[in-house]
């Protein structure tokens, strides 16, 4: 079976890229990276793509009269390499309408919060800020409001005393890693449903949980 072709956004050092491509080097990892989409030239996530052989592009938005003619731009090399699914990962930039709707079920971001909580930028400080005892990250479904798609999987990670922002981030990047190729996965097997705001992964029951915790 022919795998799934992923389109990577970044901007800026490609840590989640780098965990996708490692995983897609598993011989029955069932997607593989098509292409790495860059807004900003100076991408340290560029150079990881192309050390591992994936064509790449940079499509700066200072090039744009305005968001959805940039995204157009994007778009274009996404289908110009047969994408299937486009992984935000670390890409900067908010999408005009058009964009998540030309790919509607098929854009896919990680947040490093439990969402619908803290949305936007800072999430760890705002994190620390309310004093929660539990935070995260989210991989979901880009939708045009900002962190507001429907959530795929979630996974778990205690704030612990003495925390700051970096050390918190540090851990829940950690989390990130291991989700997120997770759910690439279900998507290229075929197995993630949608239904509004509602997203059921085929193969977990009923009574199972999509909130993973750490592994120790």
């Amino acid at each position: 079976m022919a795998k799934l072709k992923v389109g990577v956004l970044i901007s800026g050092r490609g840590s989640n890229l780098a965990a996708l491509i490692e995983a897609a080097r598993a011989a029955d990892y069932p997607a593989e990276i098509a292409c790495v989409v860059s807004n900003r030239a100076d991408a340290p996530g560029l150079g990881i793509a192309a050390a591992a052989g994936i064509p790449t592009a940079i499509v700066s938005h200072r090039d744009h009269p305005d968001r959805e003619t940039f995204d157009r731009a994007v778009s274009g090399e996404l289908e110009r390499h047969g994408s299937g699914l486009v992984v935000l990962a670390g890409f900067m930039r908010i999408f005009s309408p058009w964009f998540p709707a030309r790919w509607a079920n098929r854009l896919i971001n990680i947040h490093p919060s439990l969402l619908p909580a803290f949305k936007g930028m800072h999430v760890q400080r705002q994190a620390l800020d309310a004093g929660v005892r539990l935070s995260g990250c989210t991989a979901h479904l880009v939708i045009p409001d900002l962190d507001s798609g429907p959530i795929i999987a979630q996974a778990a990670v205690p704030v612990l005393a003495g925390d700051t922002e970096e050390t918190l981030s540090a851990r829940i990047l950690r989390q990130e890693h291991r989700l997120y190729p997770l759910v690439v996965r279900w998507f290229a097997e075929g197995r993630v449903n949608i239904a509004g705001n509602k997203v059921t992964v085929e193969g977990v029951a009923c009574d199972a949980t999509l909130l993973f915790s750490p592994q120790p």
